[in-house]
This record gives C-alpha cells, structure tokens and sequence, in this order.
C-alpha cells in the first residue's frame, strides 16, 4: 500500500531504530528519508534516518508489491517525513551508507506522512559537510577539492537554519547543550542553591552602560537585560544565600567576531561567603569540573560526531585538556601579565587584556600547566564595574577573576561591594560616574542598608562553553536561532 498516511489510529506500536533486529514479524516506524532511488522498475532503494541512526530499506515487486508502488516509493522526495510497515532483514555485507551496517529493511507498505518540497534551498547533505575554511573568499568557498562538493557558507546555513538542523552534528552540539544546562543545575541544587527567574525587562539601563536594546514599555521606554547582576545582588540581601539562574543575556554590542552574541544564554550564580571571595572561586571551580567531567562521561559520542565534523573528518581538533593532578591553575593577574611579557607582548600593569592576548596566555598556560581551563585572578580595579570590591592589599586591584577555556573567556566574576557607602563612592568614582540615586539603581542600592553579608558571584555564556568545548570555534553554531549585529531573522 502507498499514498498518504490515514488519519485514524492504527493501533499499531511504533518502534525506534535502535530497537530493530531481524524477526519474522513486520514493523512500523516513523522516519525521514534522506534520498530515494529506483533502480529499475522493480527495484527501489530509500535510506531512512531517525535520530543518528539510519538504515537501508528496499522495496521490490513482487505478487503483493506493483511495479507503481516500487516508482512511488523511489520519487519520495528527499526529507519527506513516511510511516514504514516492513520486514528487518540481515544483510550478506555490511552497508556502508547505513549506521545500521547489518540490517536493511524489506518495505510492505509506504505512507507519506509529510512531504518535503522537491527543490529545497539548503541539502542536508551538504549541511552536514564542514565549514569553509576560515577566511575563504566567496569564490573558494565555492570551490571544492577534487570529487568534493562545494562547502556551505555559515550564513547560507543559518538563512535555512531549520533544514541546517537535521544535520547530525547539530543535533549533538545541542545536546550538549542542553547538558550543559543539566549539569549545571544538579551541581548547583547539591550544594543548596536556589533556581531563580530575574526579569528581562527594565525600567532603566541601570548597570550604567551603553550596550542596552531600548524598547517602548505601553507610554514609557524599557530596556531589556544585559545581566541579572544587580538582581542577584538584591537577592542575597534578601536573605537567600546561594542564588543561580539560567536565562536570556541582551548585548547592544556591535561585535561582529566569533566568540560574541547580541542575545545569548546566562549561566549566573551569586553566593554569600563567610571569609574570604576565594570560597567563591573553588566552588565555581568544582562547578566548572564537575561540567567538563559530566560531559566526558555522559557526551563523548557526541563531543566525538561535533569533533569530526568541524575538521572535516579528519579529526584534528584536540581534546579539552584539564590538569592532571586535578588542580586548577589560579594565576594572579600581575603574574598572567609577566608571562605575556617573557613571550615578547608589551602591556601595562594595570592594562586589560587583548583577545589576542588571551589566547597568547591560553597557550602559555596550557603549556606550563598542561590544562585548558584556568581561572585570572585580581584584576585591575579600572577594567571592572562600580560593584567590583577594591583589594584590600592594593588599590589599583580588585577582587575580581575571569575563568577562560582554550584562551578565551567564558566568564567573568567578582565579589561584590556589599556596603553602601563604598558602593556610592564607586558609583561616583566612575567614567562616566553612575547616579547611585537614579532609576533602577536607587532600589539597589538601598538594598545594602538594611544589612548584606559579604557574596560573590559570576556569569557565563553558555554558547562560549558548547564552542570551546567543541572545538568549532564559532558561538553561532551553538545558538539555535543566532542573534547578532547583522542578523535577527530567522
């Protein structure tokens, strides 16, 4: 039987992939074809995905099979969504097409439950190709190495993000993402913190920059978050000690670079301490460890299929190295600034540093430390925000630290100033200085009046830590639906 599939129910239990295994009786499964051929007049052949698994099916004719059925089930066009009913067959020699190398499956009846167009802009096929090399111009992007087909472009997938997706690589980046997610919260719930939801839309642009997204607000403007950062605050102040948060970061930023987002994921956490901010750095530490090792022993077949891909099977992209004896490096950063020097960088004491130097000092550290994750502490006080607690041993410094992965920042975090009238002071000190009395602030700030225990805190980009994990280099391809100076569509 062929044709589109019946509305009523069947009744019938529908199987997955992983389940099959050759038997006497039919089975019915739900898949996608990825292309379809005849081979004859009596003779077709489809190769069916579900998930990461995909498996050769036949259909031949026979008394209980017409020739038109063998012509319809080899016109399916490719990405069609059909119900199966078939027989699993072993195979003579394993088909190497197929991740189900062993088994193929003999079609009875074929129903079309969806069918793709015929053209379609963008072949799965060959989303699932690496990138361009970067730097490529448009015309080398089109040229392919002998018996390759061209390369597609980053924006040509992302214009047609929805077929990009069926690409199994994409399935395994997200994945991981979404683990990431869980890892996090079951690291963070052990250790007694509380989920929290900050809101979005504000009142004033009040952490004092200039890289907000104005909107209108009924008969007023609004702003949409850059961080939950004064909210945590006022959290801890309200009593609840250990606070995270997973949610939607908004960055006017005209940053057309790899490693940044117009609108991205926040991993935040904030945490009061008894004695020193440092108890706030080796727990995020553990966090941190606690993620990559999850992601070792629950995401390797997918880190694996993500690898391969972005080099282009040629699996050239390095493991992500954590020290061997466990201990994470923690380097002052007067002394991450030394470093740099000794390999022939010239900055100031008190300098931030370039993105160029962070991967210089990425690569540095990876070999004196052999480990890929490391944590800049005691940062120049002037590269940092009004709530950034000063050091109190220096006070061109602050207790403040950034964590990185393969050289580059992941997150960025302090202890903050709990005392309001250092807070105020801070706020004035600026350049430009920050109204401590002014929308959105005033209520902050008031906060620390009625008593605060000293806390710390930080917030990562969850995009930068799928990339940096992955090794694919480009936070874009861990964003579903991208968002960045030039693009807000799809």
């Amino acid at each position: 039987m062929i044709g589109s599939v019946p509305y009523t129910p069947s009744g019938q239990k529908r199987v997955k992939f992983t389940e099959l295994k050759e038997q006497e009786e039919p089975v019915v499964f739900r898949c996608t074809v990825i292309n379809a051929r005849s081979q004859s007049a009596k003779l077709a052949f489809l190769n069916l995905r579900q998930g990461d698994e995909t498996i050769q099916a036949v259909v031949a004719a026979s008394e209980k099979l017409s020739r038109q059925m063998v012509k319809f089930a080899g016109s399916v066009s490719a990405q069609s969504i059909v119900l199966v009913h078939g027989l699993v067959r072993g195979v003579k020699e394993p088909i190497k097409s197929a991740t189900l190398k062993n088994l193929e499956v003999h079609i009875q009846k074929l129903y079309i439950i969806s069918k793709a167009d015929a053209q379609l802009p963008l072949q799965v096929e060959d989303a699932e190709r690496p990138l361009p090399d970067e730097g490529a111009t448009a015309e080398e992007q089109q040229k392919s190495e002998e018996g390759e087909r061209p390369r597609v472009a980053l924006a040509t997938r992302l214009d047609n993000r929805v077929l990009d997706l069926r690409a199994t690589h994409n399935r395994a980046i997200f994945r991981i993402k979404s683990g990431i997610c869980a890892l996090y919260a079951e690291f963070m719930h052990s250790k007694g913190f509380t989920q929290i939801q900050t809101p979005k839309l504000l009142g004033a642009a009040s952490e004092g920059g200039s890289n907000v997204f104005e909107c209108t607000y009924f008969d007023r403007k609004a702003y949409l978050a850059q961080s939950p950062q004064l909210y945590k605050q006022m959290l801890i102040a309200g009593g609840f000690e250990r606070v995270f948060e997973v949610g939607p970061v908004f960055r006017a930023e005209n940053s057309n670079t790899a490693r940044h987002l117009t609108e991205f994921t926040g991993l935040d956490m904030e945490m009061a301490f008894e004695e020193d901010y440092h108890e706030v750095v080796d727990l995020i530490v553990q966090m941190l460890l606690y993620i990559f090792n999850g992601l070792r022993e629950r995401y390797s077949k997918e880190t694996d299929i993500i690898r391969e891909w972005a080099s282009g099977g040629k699996n050239t992209i390095e493991d992500f190295k954590l020290p061997a004896d466990g201990k994470v490096p923690i380097i002052a950063f007067k002394d991450g600034v030394q470093m740099l020097r000794d390999a022939g960088e010239q900055l100031g004491d008190y300098e931030d540093l370039s993105t160029p130097q962070e991967k210089l000092l990425g690569k540095l550290v990876l070999d004196k430390y052999g480990s890929d994750f490391y944590v800049l502490d005691q940062f120049p006080l002037a590269v940092r925000p009004f709530y950034t607690m000063p050091s109190p041993h220096d006070p061109n410094l602050s207790n403040s630290y950034d964590m990185f992965m393969r050289g580059q920042e992941i997150m960025s975090g302090a202890q903050r100033v709990h005392d309001p009238t250092l807070l105020i002071q801070r706020c004035k000190g600026m350049d430009p200085p920050v109204n401590p009395d002014g929308p959105g602030l005033k209520d902050y700030v008031d906060g620390f009046r009625y008593g605060c225990p000293p806390h710390a805190g930080g917030g990562f980009g969850l995009e930068r830590i799928v990339s940096f994990w992955a090794g694919v280099g480009n936070v874009r391809l861990a964003s579903l639906f991208p968002r960045d100076p030039q693009r807000i569509m799809p």
